[in-house]
C-alpha cells in the first residue's frame, strides 16, 4: 500500500499491519499492531483496528463499517493464547460496532451498535442484531440473536441468508467506488 496521510498504520511489538492491495482502508482509521486484512476487505471511516496484545485477522471481502472498533485481549494465567479476534470471510459488521476478543467464522453478521465480547464466537450466517451484546456466548449457524444480554431469537430464512450474502458483494463494490473517488488504492 502506498504511504497515505489520511490513516494510520503502525508497527508496535515488533508487528505491523499487513493489508492486501485490494482491501479499502477509508479515510480516518487507525490500523495498529498484528493486523491482517484480506483481498476485497472494506474498512470504513473512522474505524480503529488494534492488535498491539494479540492477533486480529479478517478475512476476504468482509466489511467493517464506520467508527467500528475491533480488539483483542492479551494472554493471562490460565489462558495463555488470549483471545485473538478472528473474523472470516464475507462477514458484515455494522456501524459503531464492538468487536473483542472473538471468533466470526465466515458469512456472520454483527448489527449496528452491536457488542461481541472475549470468547464469543458466531457461526456461519449466524447473526447478532443491532444494539446487542453477546457476553462469551455462541451463536449457531443460522441464528439470530438479540438484546442485552443477547439471548437466541429465533433462526434466519433462506430470504435473510441470501440478503446479507448479497450484502457483501455490494460492499465490495462500494469500497471500489468510494476507493476511486477518494484516488486511495483499494
Amino acid at each position: 500500500m502506498t504511504e497515505r496521510t489520511d490513516i494510520t498504520l503502525a508497527a508496535i511489538n515488533g508487528k505491523s499491519p499487513k493489508i492486501h492491495s485490494s482491501a479499502f482502508i477509508a479515510p480516518g482509521c487507525r490500523i495498529i499492531g498484528n493486523v491482517e486484512i484480506g483481498p476485497d476487505a472494506s474498512i470504513w471511516y473512522n474505524c480503529v483496528i488494534r492488535g498491539d496484545v494479540n492477533r486480529v485477522v479478517i478475512g476476504a471481502r468482509t466489511n467493517i463499517q464506520d467508527g467500528t472498533v475491533v480488539h483483542c485481549d492479551s494472554p493471562k494465567p490460565g489462558r495463555p493464547e488470549g483471545f485473538p479476534t478472528i473474523i472470516g470471510d464475507d462477514v458484515l459488521i455494522g456501524h459503531m460496532a464492538m468487536v473483542h476478543g472473538c471468533t466470526l467464522e465466515d458469512h456472520a453478521f454483527v448489527g449496528l451498535g452491536a457488542v461481541v465480547m472475549d470468547g464469543s464466537h458466531i457461526e456461519s450466517d449466524g447473526m447478532l442484531a443491532a444494539g446487542a451484546m453477546l457476553t462469551g456466548k455462541r451463536i449457531g449457524a443460522g441464528q439470530l440473536w438479540i438484546g442485552r444480554p443477547a439471548k437466541y431469537l429465533r433462526d434466519l430464512d433462506e430470504s435473510a441468508i441470501a440478503a446479507n450474502r448479497t450484502n457483501v458483494a455490494g460492499y465490495v463494490l462500494n469500497g471500489r467506488a468510494h476507493a476511486e473517488a477518494l484516488g486511495v488504492k483499494g
